[in-house]
């Protein structure tokens, strides 16, 4: 695929697959070895051999490309296990997560969220194009788990997932505690100590 051909095209045509998984593919790969904030779209756009206005026509700045690049990544690496056993799902996705966020290509979650302290704009599109995407991707496997009768059904799936991965999360933010394959067996097994308790 010719970038330049790409460029031609009137704004709002279809993007190439090729070009985008370029950008894509450059954007993760200079993720892995320099901050969020060093990286800039010159850099993106030169390793992924295109024009700086082939970027800007599909992405408005660096951190959406990041964000779409650190999603295509996850999906790449961490997959939505189908066990059999919610339990089981639940563990074996977190441990996952945990090897991911704490790998050279995992580390810039935390600088999205800190990114987003000083830019609510750019909170809100991560809550939108990632968070919001990943939790419908885990969504499968709580639904899962309450039509096997594994998961109270009366228990918000958002409030038992929060659970499930909160303390992930707060490790990740504090640095403080293990994140490790016993820390997703334990954040999980108290969860389930809960969600599969028959109602009150």
């Amino acid at each position: 695929m010719n970038p330049s051909k790409s460029e031609s095209k009137p704004r709002g045509r279809q993007r190439s697959a090729v070009i985008e998984a370029a950008i894509l593919s450059a954007t993760t790969e200079l993720l892995a070895s320099k901050s969020l904030r060093e990286i800039t779209s010159d850099a993106i756009a030169q390793r992924a051999g295109v024009s700086k206005a082939t970027l800007y026509k599909w992405w408005p700045n660096k951190n959406l490309v990041a964000l779409d690049a650190f999603l295509s990544t996850i999906r790449q690496n961490v997959d939505i296990p189908n066990t059999g056993s919610a339990f089981q799902d639940f563990t074996l996705e977190l441990q996952s997560l945990l090897r991911f966020y704490t790998s050279p290509r995992g580390r810039v979650f935390r600088e999205f969220i800190a990114e987003g302290q000083s830019d609510p704009e750019f909170l809100l599109l991560f809550r939108e194009r990632f968070l919001a995407s990943r939790r419908n991707d885990v969504r499968v496997i709580w639904e899962r788990g309450v039509q096997r009768g594994e998961i109270r059904s009366d228990v918000d799936a958002d409030i038992g997932m929060d659970i499930i991965f909160g303390p992930m999360l707060s490790r990740m933010l504090y640095g403080r505690g293990p994140l490790d394959d016993a820390s997703a067996l334990a954040f999980v097994s108290l969860a389930f100590g809960g969600l599969q308790k028959a109602a009150a």
